[in-house]
């Protein structure tokens, strides 16, 4: 069933077809003969629109959906040799055969190219439209599941921090419950989201630096500073937190002292900068830190959400581990 939209374009491209199709300037006005001709054309189109393109072309069945249309169009002449222009022009030259046929396929060919061409530029634009809705679609899916591992990744490396305060009665537990819960509250409710006001990001981002440097104690130094902030742009959630939480990590794997994590904010109009170092110590039978899960997860969401917008680089040199990230970022 033709939609709505599709039958609208086809009435006003057929009226402006027959006005081009009809215009004489030595003589104004529109003929009988003209209409029953080109209700003729309209005819032959709508089968090669709407019968032969879905059952042959778009099957890829080219060979036999150009024979079709040739036979259409043999067809059409014929009736018009045969039939029409001798009831309409009985005894003129007009109705003689041979000159006709190629008066006809003068009249023919192009008429049907119109009709027909612009039935299949507006199938492939309508095409184009699904796959730009299902690429949206699949897109935001994956952003989601994306989204969806940070919560359990960022649940099990604190729960087991957690747990081995509780095993020490120390007095820190209460605190870090506390701080692990606005932290978890910011994931959940407030980044439902897809973008959040970049003030509001940096301060969680803040909360959680606080949360795990509350789990190093006085085994080492970490620095959080945030240089011109500016609350009227906007960011994707949660993107910032992976390359802090993997400092975190991977500066305390095999090492129980000297730790130094440095995380640096800087904004210059709509870009924002970070940088991230920690040191690590390796440890046997640890993967390469820039091979973490977090920040496959991270590289692939920068890549949905800013493409050609963003510039990553992570390097990993004398157990030192540095990132730096250029965003550019939308106001809000």
């Amino acid at each position: 069933m033709i939609a709505r939209k599709e039958l609208l374009f086809q009435i006003a491209l057929h009226l402006l077809v027959f006005l081009f199709y009809s215009y004489d300037r030595y003589h104004p006005g529109v003929d009988f003969h003209e209409v029953v001709f080109f209700l003729t054309y309209v005819l032959a189109a709508a089968v090669i629109n709407y019968y032969l393109m879905p059952k042959f072309l778009y099957q890829k069945k080219y060979w036999a959906f150009f024979g079709s249309v040739l036979l259409v169009i043999a067809t059409l002449i014929l009736l018009e040799e045969l039939v029409l222009e001798q009831i309409l022009f009985p005894g003129t030259r007009r109705a003689s055969r041979f000159p006709g046929v190629f008066y006809s396929l003068a009249e023919v060919v192009p008429v049907m190219a119109i009709l027909s061409g612009f039935k299949f530029g507006w199938d492939a634009l309508q095409k184009q439209r699904q796959i730009d809705e299902l690429e949206t679609t699949v897109k935001e899916s994956e952003l989601q599941f994306l989204r969806s591992q940070i919560n359990p990744h960022f649940l099990f490396n604190n729960l087991n921090n957690l747990y081995s305060y509780a095993l020490e009665n120390s007095p820190k537990t209460p605190e870090i419950i506390l701080e692990m819960s606005g932290v978890l509250r910011y994931m959940l409710y407030e980044c439902k989201e897809d973008y959040v006001p970049l003030k509001k990001e940096v301060e969680q981002l803040g909360n959680f630096i606080k949360l795990s440097k509350l789990q190093i104690e006085e085994r080492g130094n970490v620095r959080f500073t945030s240089d011109k902030i500016k609350s009227d742009y906007k960011i994707a959630p949660l993107i910032l937190i992976v390359f802090i939480e993997n400092a975190f990590k991977h500066s305390q794997s095999g090492q129980s002292s000297d730790i130094e994590i440095e995380v640096g904010l800087r904004q210059d109009k709509n870009k924002l900068e970070l940088s991230c170092r920690n040191n690590y110590k390796p440890a046997d039978g640890m993967d390469s830190v820039a091979k973490g899960i977090g920040l496959q997860n991270v590289k692939k969401r920068l890549q949905l959400l800013y493409p050609g917008k963003h510039k990553l680089v992570i390097t990993e040199k004398d157990n030192q581990f540095v990132v730096i990230l250029t965003m550019e970022l939308e106001k809000a």
